[in-house]
């Protein structure tokens, strides 16, 4: 069981006493139920997603052998507005909405589902809990790395990476706090990812509707495409071991699909219009969202848009805003079938 399936298994433990005992479920289309068409579809779908996030995560992380896709040449300017459009408008138009969609369904109690926007709160509070991990970590990590090159080198100005993974050789103070926060950033990048994943996979898994499956498992595969060229920019951008690489990889390629074979195993049981169910994938979603909007404005799109190496360049702004508003609009797009 991944990581993200067995927390949707305690959020369903923790909020089964909230479901009022007397809502039951609501009833879906069963007409449009049909078990033989629908199982070689989503195992079609496993294939097909695995293959698009592998090809998607892939591609920026190719910068070893590409100079082109190096961190350090304009064009990874390019990639990250293009990545940080696809996770703004997964945050906004396919996450969040679907949290609200969960939260105030019919199917819930009035009260207090119906009185309080919980999917709203909840992105807010996921976004504030982002910035608390985002600054406690890279405070953490700056201080340790800096009294191990205090203890290491005579001279004040330099010292060796030790935080997630080492860089051989030295670097400069703001070189290494700069890597340290990349480093962090892909971290908290790839749990926002994933927790989306896990239940867009168990959604797609539990369907028994070839009619839903067929259009979601199209729109996913591009979907993980552009997250998984989004994620491997990040990645990318770290530095970390080939390893450490290869790891947040394989975590963020394995999950959607991990996700549909759980979904498929707990179909019989699996309700999505069940009280708990809505809550369970609502407030992941909401939590979702907060982490994946605030990573995309606050450490994606502020930072590089305002990096002095991309003011001094008209071109290379231009670039990049056109990088993200034509993927923001490609992403819009696809919320029409999922």
């Amino acid at each position: 069981m991944t990581r993200g399936a067995l927390l949707l298994l305690c959020l369903h433990l923790l909020v089964g006493p909230f479901v009022a005992a007397g809502d039951g479920e609501c009833s879906g289309d069963a007409s449009a139920s049909d078990r033989k068409k629908a199982d070689p579809l989503k195992i079609a779908a496993i294939f097909s997603i695995l293959a698009s996030g592998s090809l998607g995560v892939s591609i920026p992380l190719l910068g070893r052998w590409v100079p082109a896709l190096r961190p350090e040449k304009d064009w990874f300017f390019v990639i990250k507005a293009f990545a940080a459009g696809v996770i703004l408008a997964t945050g906004f138009i396919h996450i969040l909405p679907d949290a609200f969609g969960s939260l105030t369904s019919p199917c819930l109690a009035p009260s207090p589902w119906q009185d309080f926007p919980f999917a709203g709160f909840g992105a807010m509070v996921a976004a504030i809990g982002s910035l608390a991990v985002d600054a406690i970590a890279t405070g953490f990590l700056s201080r340790r790395a800096a009294a191990v090159g205090d203890a290491g080198t005579s001279a004040e100005d330099d010292v060796e990476v030790h935080a997630h993974g080492h860089t051989h050789g030295r670097v400069p103070r703001g070189a290494e706090a700069q890597l340290i926060r990349d480093r962090v950033i892909s971290q908290v990048l790839e749990l926002g990812i994933v927790m989306h994943s896990v239940i867009i996979g168990i959604s797609l898994g539990a369907s028994e509707s070839p009619a839903t499956i067929r259009p979601l498992m199209t729109s996913l595969s591009f979907h993980q495409l552009f997250e998984g060229i989004g994620l491997g920019g990040c990645i990318a951008q770290a530095k970390l071991k080939a390893r450490s690489m290869l790891k947040m990889g394989l975590f963020f390629v394995l999950t959607t699909p991990a996700g549909i074979a759980f979904g498929m195993a707990i179909s019989s049981a699996y309700k999505e219009s069940s009280p708990t169910a809505l809550i369970v994938e609502g407030v992941l979603n909401s939590a979702s969202a907060g982490i994946l909007i605030y990573m995309a404005l606050v450490d994606l799109l502020a930072q590089d848009f305002m990096n002095a190496r991309v003011q001094s360049r008209p071109m290379l702004q231009l670039l990049s805003t056109t990088a993200l508003l034509l993927v923001a609009g490609l992403m819009s797009l696809l919320a029409k079938w999922a």
